[in-house]
Protein backbone atom coordinates (compact mmCIF):
# COMPACT_ATOMS: atom_id res chain seq x y z
CA UNK A 1 0.00 0.00 0.00
CA UNK A 2 0.91 3.66 -0.55
CA UNK A 3 1.32 5.98 2.11
CA UNK A 4 3.17 9.47 1.09
CA UNK A 5 3.81 12.46 3.62
CA UNK A 6 3.83 16.14 3.43
CA UNK A 7 5.90 17.90 6.11
CA UNK A 8 5.56 21.62 5.71
CA UNK A 9 7.23 23.68 8.10
CA UNK A 10 4.69 26.58 9.97
CA UNK A 11 5.44 30.22 8.79
CA UNK A 12 9.17 28.75 8.63
CA UNK A 13 11.26 32.18 7.89
CA UNK A 14 9.50 34.23 10.04
CA UNK A 15 9.04 31.22 12.74
CA UNK A 16 13.47 30.88 12.74
CA UNK A 17 13.50 34.82 13.78
CA UNK A 18 11.15 34.77 16.44
CA UNK A 19 13.29 31.63 18.30
CA UNK A 20 16.69 33.32 17.27
CA UNK A 21 15.31 37.22 18.62
CA UNK A 22 13.25 37.39 22.11
CA UNK A 23 12.03 40.60 21.37
CA UNK A 24 10.53 39.29 17.90
CA UNK A 25 8.36 37.00 19.84
CA UNK A 26 4.58 37.19 19.69
CA UNK A 27 4.50 40.18 17.64
CA UNK A 28 3.26 39.96 14.30
CA UNK A 29 6.11 39.86 11.39
CA UNK A 30 6.65 40.24 8.16
CA UNK A 31 9.95 38.50 6.01
CA UNK A 32 10.29 40.04 2.88
CA UNK A 33 10.99 43.01 0.50
CA UNK A 34 11.96 46.71 2.48
CA UNK A 35 8.33 48.03 2.35
CA UNK A 36 9.98 51.68 2.22
CA UNK A 37 6.97 53.39 3.58
CA UNK A 38 4.59 51.89 1.25
CA UNK A 39 6.30 52.27 -1.65
CA UNK A 40 8.60 48.66 -1.91
CA UNK A 41 7.85 46.67 -4.66
CA UNK A 42 8.73 43.26 -3.46
CA UNK A 43 6.69 40.63 -2.16
CA UNK A 44 6.04 39.08 1.46
CA UNK A 45 8.05 35.98 1.83
CA UNK A 46 6.85 34.84 5.07
CA UNK A 47 4.38 36.25 7.61
CA UNK A 48 3.68 34.67 10.97
CA UNK A 49 0.34 34.07 12.00
CA UNK A 50 -0.01 37.18 14.09
CA UNK A 51 0.54 39.26 10.74
CA UNK A 52 -1.98 37.00 8.82
CA UNK A 53 -5.14 37.71 10.95
CA UNK A 54 -3.97 41.51 9.40
CA UNK A 55 -4.81 39.68 6.29
CA UNK A 56 -1.08 39.81 4.89
CA UNK A 57 0.00 36.30 2.83
CA UNK A 58 2.84 35.50 1.54
CA UNK A 59 3.41 36.63 -2.20
CA UNK A 60 1.24 39.24 -1.19
CA UNK A 61 3.08 42.91 -2.49
CA UNK A 62 5.18 44.45 0.03
CA UNK A 63 3.09 47.27 -0.43
CA UNK A 64 0.12 46.33 0.99
CA UNK A 65 1.43 44.23 3.51
CA UNK A 66 2.25 48.30 4.70
CA UNK A 67 -1.14 49.38 4.21
CA UNK A 68 -2.67 46.77 5.85
CA UNK A 69 -0.07 46.82 8.62
CA UNK A 70 -0.62 51.12 8.90
CA UNK A 71 -4.59 50.07 8.61
CA UNK A 72 -3.83 48.12 11.69
CA UNK A 73 -2.07 50.53 13.96
CA UNK A 74 -5.12 52.68 12.99
CA UNK A 75 -7.95 50.62 14.69
CA UNK A 76 -5.04 50.60 17.97
CA UNK A 77 -3.08 46.68 16.62
CA UNK A 78 0.48 46.41 17.01
CA UNK A 79 2.23 47.63 13.76
CA UNK A 80 4.06 44.71 11.89
CA UNK A 81 7.55 44.22 12.45
CA UNK A 82 9.30 44.22 8.78
CA UNK A 83 12.46 42.20 8.35
CA UNK A 84 14.78 41.40 5.29
CA UNK A 85 15.45 37.47 4.57
CA UNK A 86 18.23 36.27 5.59
CA UNK A 87 18.47 33.02 3.24
CA UNK A 88 22.01 31.57 4.58
CA UNK A 89 20.43 31.28 7.93
CA UNK A 90 17.16 29.79 7.03
CA UNK A 91 19.48 27.38 4.34
CA UNK A 92 21.78 26.11 7.23
CA UNK A 93 18.42 25.23 9.68
CA UNK A 94 16.90 23.47 6.47
CA UNK A 95 19.69 21.56 6.68
CA UNK A 96 19.37 20.57 9.98
CA UNK A 97 15.90 19.43 9.79
CA UNK A 98 16.31 17.53 6.46
CA UNK A 99 19.13 15.76 8.85
CA UNK A 100 16.48 15.48 11.22
CA UNK A 101 14.02 13.45 8.04
CA UNK A 102 17.17 12.03 7.04
CA UNK A 103 17.94 10.41 10.49
CA UNK A 104 14.75 8.10 10.27
CA UNK A 105 15.89 5.89 7.31
CA UNK A 106 13.07 6.39 5.50
CA UNK A 107 13.27 7.98 1.35
CA UNK A 108 12.25 11.57 1.12
CA UNK A 109 12.23 14.07 -1.21
CA UNK A 110 12.91 17.89 0.07
CA UNK A 111 10.35 20.08 -1.87
CA UNK A 112 12.04 23.33 -0.95
CA UNK A 113 14.07 25.03 1.84
CA UNK A 114 10.88 24.29 4.33
CA UNK A 115 8.82 20.98 2.59
CA UNK A 116 9.69 17.40 2.30
CA UNK A 117 7.71 14.71 0.99
CA UNK A 118 8.15 11.18 2.96
CA UNK A 119 7.65 7.61 1.67
CA UNK A 120 6.07 5.93 4.35
CA UNK A 121 4.56 2.81 2.31
CA UNK A 122 7.23 0.31 4.70
CA UNK A 123 5.27 1.61 7.30
CA UNK A 124 2.48 -0.60 5.57
CA UNK A 125 -0.26 0.81 7.91
CA UNK A 126 -1.64 4.91 8.22
CA UNK A 127 -1.25 4.41 11.89
CA UNK A 128 1.93 3.45 11.71
CA UNK A 129 2.74 6.47 9.57
CA UNK A 130 1.11 8.19 12.18
CA UNK A 131 3.49 6.67 14.76
CA UNK A 132 6.47 7.69 12.15
CA UNK A 133 5.56 11.44 11.64
CA UNK A 134 4.74 12.09 15.04
CA UNK A 135 8.29 11.11 16.44
CA UNK A 136 9.86 13.14 13.37
CA UNK A 137 7.40 16.35 14.53
CA UNK A 138 8.71 15.79 17.92
CA UNK A 139 12.42 15.53 17.09
CA UNK A 140 12.49 18.77 14.93
CA UNK A 141 10.72 20.76 17.73
CA UNK A 142 13.30 19.32 20.37
CA UNK A 143 16.23 19.80 18.09
CA UNK A 144 15.10 23.47 15.97
CA UNK A 145 12.44 24.55 18.35
CA UNK A 146 10.49 24.72 15.22
CA UNK A 147 6.85 23.24 14.79
CA UNK A 148 5.33 21.81 11.15
CA UNK A 149 2.93 20.08 10.01
CA UNK A 150 2.30 17.08 8.46
CA UNK A 151 -0.45 15.56 5.79
CA UNK A 152 -0.65 11.54 5.22
CA UNK A 153 -2.26 10.12 2.40
CA UNK A 154 -1.95 7.88 -0.50
CA UNK A 155 -0.16 10.22 -2.78
CA UNK A 156 2.06 13.42 -2.31
CA UNK A 157 -0.78 15.50 -3.76
CA UNK A 158 -3.55 14.36 -1.31
CA UNK A 159 -0.50 14.60 1.37
CA UNK A 160 0.54 18.04 0.14
CA UNK A 161 -3.38 19.46 0.29
CA UNK A 162 -3.88 17.66 3.56
CA UNK A 163 -0.44 19.18 5.21
CA UNK A 164 -2.37 22.58 5.41
CA UNK A 165 -5.88 21.78 7.10
CA UNK A 166 -4.65 21.69 10.35
CA UNK A 167 -1.46 24.04 10.36
CA UNK A 168 0.07 25.20 12.48
CA UNK A 169 1.51 22.62 14.12
CA UNK A 170 -1.04 19.95 12.72
CA UNK A 171 -1.39 16.53 11.12
CA UNK A 172 -4.14 15.10 8.98
CA UNK A 173 -4.61 11.95 7.65
CA UNK A 174 -6.98 11.21 4.62
CA UNK A 175 -7.05 7.42 3.81
CA UNK A 176 -7.40 6.20 -0.61
CA UNK A 177 -10.89 5.77 0.60
CA UNK A 178 -11.31 9.56 1.83
CA UNK A 179 -10.52 11.29 -0.76
CA UNK A 180 -13.22 12.16 -2.98
CA UNK A 181 -15.17 13.49 0.15
CA UNK A 182 -12.15 15.50 1.60
CA UNK A 183 -11.80 17.14 -1.44
CA UNK A 184 -15.59 17.74 -2.33
CA UNK A 185 -16.51 21.20 -1.14
CA UNK A 186 -12.91 22.20 -1.80
CA UNK A 187 -12.27 25.48 -3.22
CA UNK A 188 -10.19 24.64 -6.28
CA UNK A 189 -8.19 27.30 -5.51
CA UNK A 190 -6.42 24.85 -3.28
CA UNK A 191 -5.59 22.20 -5.58
CA UNK A 192 -1.70 22.93 -6.38
CA UNK A 193 -1.09 24.16 -10.18
CA UNK A 194 -4.64 25.48 -10.35
CA UNK A 195 -3.56 29.26 -10.48
CA UNK A 196 -5.33 32.28 -10.17
CA UNK A 197 -5.82 32.43 -13.69
CA UNK A 198 -7.49 29.04 -14.38
CA UNK A 199 -9.92 30.27 -11.05
CA UNK A 200 -10.97 32.59 -12.99
CA UNK A 201 -11.86 30.52 -16.08
CA UNK A 202 -13.61 27.72 -13.77
CA UNK A 203 -15.37 30.92 -11.93
CA UNK A 204 -16.66 32.06 -15.27
CA UNK A 205 -18.11 28.47 -15.83
CA UNK A 206 -20.07 28.32 -12.60
CA UNK A 207 -16.89 26.16 -10.46
CA UNK A 208 -15.88 27.15 -7.49
CA UNK A 209 -15.45 23.79 -5.40
CA UNK A 210 -13.85 21.02 -6.11
CA UNK A 211 -16.73 18.54 -6.49
CA UNK A 212 -18.31 20.72 -9.56
CA UNK A 213 -14.94 20.20 -11.19
CA UNK A 214 -15.59 16.33 -10.90
CA UNK A 215 -18.58 17.18 -12.81
CA UNK A 216 -16.37 17.59 -15.76
CA UNK A 217 -15.40 15.30 -18.02
CA UNK A 218 -11.58 15.07 -19.13
CA UNK A 219 -12.55 15.86 -22.27
CA UNK A 220 -14.31 18.91 -22.06
CA UNK A 221 -11.84 20.39 -19.39
CA UNK A 222 -9.00 19.92 -21.98
CA UNK A 223 -11.04 21.32 -24.69
CA UNK A 224 -11.03 24.34 -22.25
CA UNK A 225 -7.56 24.12 -20.85
CA UNK A 226 -5.51 22.27 -23.24
CA UNK A 227 -3.20 19.59 -21.28
CA UNK A 228 -3.32 21.05 -17.95
CA UNK A 229 -7.15 20.53 -18.38
CA UNK A 230 -6.27 17.17 -18.21
CA UNK A 231 -4.07 17.16 -14.91
CA UNK A 232 -6.84 19.64 -13.76
CA UNK A 233 -9.15 16.69 -13.93
CA UNK A 234 -6.95 14.04 -12.43
CA UNK A 235 -6.35 15.94 -9.26
CA UNK A 236 -9.79 16.93 -8.70
CA UNK A 237 -10.08 12.99 -8.39
CA UNK A 238 -7.42 12.96 -6.13
CA UNK A 239 -5.32 11.21 -8.92
CA UNK A 240 -1.84 11.44 -8.62
CA UNK A 241 1.39 8.76 -9.67
CA UNK A 242 4.30 11.28 -9.41
CA UNK A 243 6.91 9.77 -7.21
CA UNK A 244 8.77 10.65 -3.87
CA UNK A 245 11.68 11.18 -5.85
CA UNK A 246 14.51 10.38 -3.76
CA UNK A 247 17.02 13.44 -2.30
CA UNK A 248 19.55 10.50 -1.93
CA UNK A 249 20.25 6.91 -0.85
CA UNK A 250 19.18 6.29 3.16
CA UNK A 251 23.09 5.17 4.06
CA UNK A 252 22.86 5.57 7.37
CA UNK A 253 20.62 5.67 10.86
CA UNK A 254 21.70 8.10 13.77
CA UNK A 255 21.02 10.67 16.75
CA UNK A 256 23.60 12.99 18.73
CA UNK A 257 22.77 15.09 21.74
CA UNK A 258 24.53 17.89 23.18
CA UNK A 259 25.49 17.86 27.09
CA UNK A 260 23.91 20.79 29.43
CA UNK A 261 27.38 21.53 30.49
CA UNK A 262 30.41 20.11 29.28
CA UNK A 263 31.20 17.27 30.73
CA UNK A 264 34.22 14.87 32.23
CA UNK A 265 31.88 12.89 34.29
CA UNK A 266 32.04 9.29 33.08
CA UNK A 267 28.91 8.42 34.63
CA UNK A 268 26.81 11.12 32.86
CA UNK A 269 28.68 10.39 29.25
CA UNK A 270 27.67 6.33 30.07
CA UNK A 271 24.20 7.07 30.40
CA UNK A 272 23.92 9.49 27.47
CA UNK A 273 25.63 7.01 25.30
CA UNK A 274 23.10 4.69 26.43
CA UNK A 275 20.38 7.06 25.86
CA UNK A 276 21.47 7.49 22.35
CA UNK A 277 21.74 3.79 21.56
CA UNK A 278 17.97 3.40 22.72
CA UNK A 279 16.42 6.48 20.52
CA UNK A 280 18.78 5.38 17.58
CA UNK A 281 18.37 1.81 18.35
CA UNK A 282 14.18 2.86 17.81
CA UNK A 283 14.73 4.69 14.59
CA UNK A 284 16.34 1.59 13.16
CA UNK A 285 13.43 -1.01 14.07
CA UNK A 286 10.95 1.85 12.71
CA UNK A 287 13.07 2.06 9.60
CA UNK A 288 12.34 -1.85 8.62
CA UNK A 289 15.86 -2.03 7.67
CA UNK A 290 16.74 -5.56 8.94
CA UNK A 291 20.46 -5.08 10.10
CA UNK A 292 23.84 -2.80 10.16
CA UNK A 293 27.15 -3.37 9.53
CA UNK A 294 29.23 -0.41 11.09
CA UNK A 295 29.07 1.58 14.14
CA UNK A 296 30.19 5.04 13.82
CA UNK A 297 30.49 7.60 16.52
CA UNK A 298 31.59 11.19 17.00
CA UNK A 299 32.87 13.29 20.15
CA UNK A 300 32.98 17.00 20.29
CA UNK A 301 34.95 18.70 23.02
CA UNK A 302 34.98 21.89 24.52
CA UNK A 303 36.99 23.66 22.69
CA UNK A 304 34.95 22.43 19.88
CA UNK A 305 37.45 19.98 18.06
CA UNK A 306 35.50 16.90 16.92
CA UNK A 307 36.88 13.84 16.64
CA UNK A 308 34.88 10.41 14.77
CA UNK A 309 35.46 6.95 14.69
CA UNK A 310 34.32 3.58 12.80
CA UNK A 311 34.05 -0.23 13.58
CA UNK A 312 33.31 -2.28 10.89
CA UNK A 313 31.61 -5.55 12.40
CA UNK A 314 32.39 -9.02 11.39
CA UNK A 315 29.04 -9.77 9.91
CA UNK A 316 25.16 -7.98 10.08
CA UNK A 317 24.10 -6.92 13.26
CA UNK A 318 20.41 -6.45 14.67
CA UNK A 319 20.23 -6.61 18.31
CA UNK A 320 20.30 -3.60 20.62
CA UNK A 321 22.01 -5.52 23.75
CA UNK A 322 25.06 -5.95 20.97
CA UNK A 323 25.16 -2.56 19.43
CA UNK A 324 24.84 -0.72 23.50
CA UNK A 325 27.89 -2.85 24.20
CA UNK A 326 30.07 -1.58 21.06
CA UNK A 327 28.73 1.70 21.47
CA UNK A 328 30.30 1.67 25.08
CA UNK A 329 32.95 0.21 24.23
CA UNK A 330 33.98 2.94 21.84
CA UNK A 331 32.93 5.96 23.74
CA UNK A 332 35.18 5.02 27.03
CA UNK A 333 38.03 5.35 25.12
CA UNK A 334 37.10 9.07 24.51
CA UNK A 335 37.32 9.29 28.62
CA UNK A 336 40.76 8.36 28.75
CA UNK A 337 44.28 9.07 27.14
CA UNK A 338 43.31 6.84 23.81
CA UNK A 339 41.44 9.18 22.42
CA UNK A 340 41.38 11.95 24.98
CA UNK A 341 45.18 13.04 25.88
CA UNK A 342 44.22 16.12 27.26
CA UNK A 343 41.19 15.28 28.89
CA UNK A 344 39.05 18.04 27.83
CA UNK A 345 35.36 18.02 28.61
CA UNK A 346 33.08 17.08 26.16
CA UNK A 347 30.08 18.74 24.63
CA UNK A 348 28.44 16.38 22.48
CA UNK A 349 28.19 12.70 21.39
CA UNK A 350 26.74 11.13 18.51
CA UNK A 351 26.35 7.38 17.34
CA UNK A 352 25.22 6.22 13.76
CA UNK A 353 24.00 2.62 12.27
CA UNK A 354 25.82 2.11 8.88
CA UNK A 355 25.84 -0.23 5.99
CA UNK A 356 22.17 -0.70 6.64
CA UNK A 357 20.36 -3.78 4.60
CA UNK A 358 16.55 -4.54 4.00
CA UNK A 359 15.14 -7.80 3.74
CA UNK A 360 15.27 -7.71 -0.12
CA UNK A 361 18.85 -7.11 0.18
CA UNK A 362 19.46 -10.09 2.09
CA UNK A 363 17.77 -12.61 -0.54
CA UNK A 364 19.95 -10.93 -3.68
Amino acid sequence: MRIVSHLDMDAFFSAIEERDNLRFRNRPIVVGSDPQGGRGRGVVSTANYKAREYGIRSALPISLAWEYSQRAVAQGREAVLFLGVDMEKYERVSINIRKIVESFGYDFEQASVDEFYIDCSRCETYKNAERLLGRIKSEILKKESLSCSIGIGPNKLIAKIASDIKKPNGLTIVHREEVNSFLFSMAVSKIPGIGPKSVEELLKLGIKTVGELQNISCEDLEKRFGKSGVQMYKKSHGVDDEAVIESQEVKSIGSQETFSKDTRDAKEIISMVEKLVFSTYERFIDSSFVSFSRISVSVRFSDFSTIQRSKTLSGPMSKRVDLEFLALQMFLSFLDSRENKKRKAVRLIGIRLEKLNSQRNLFL
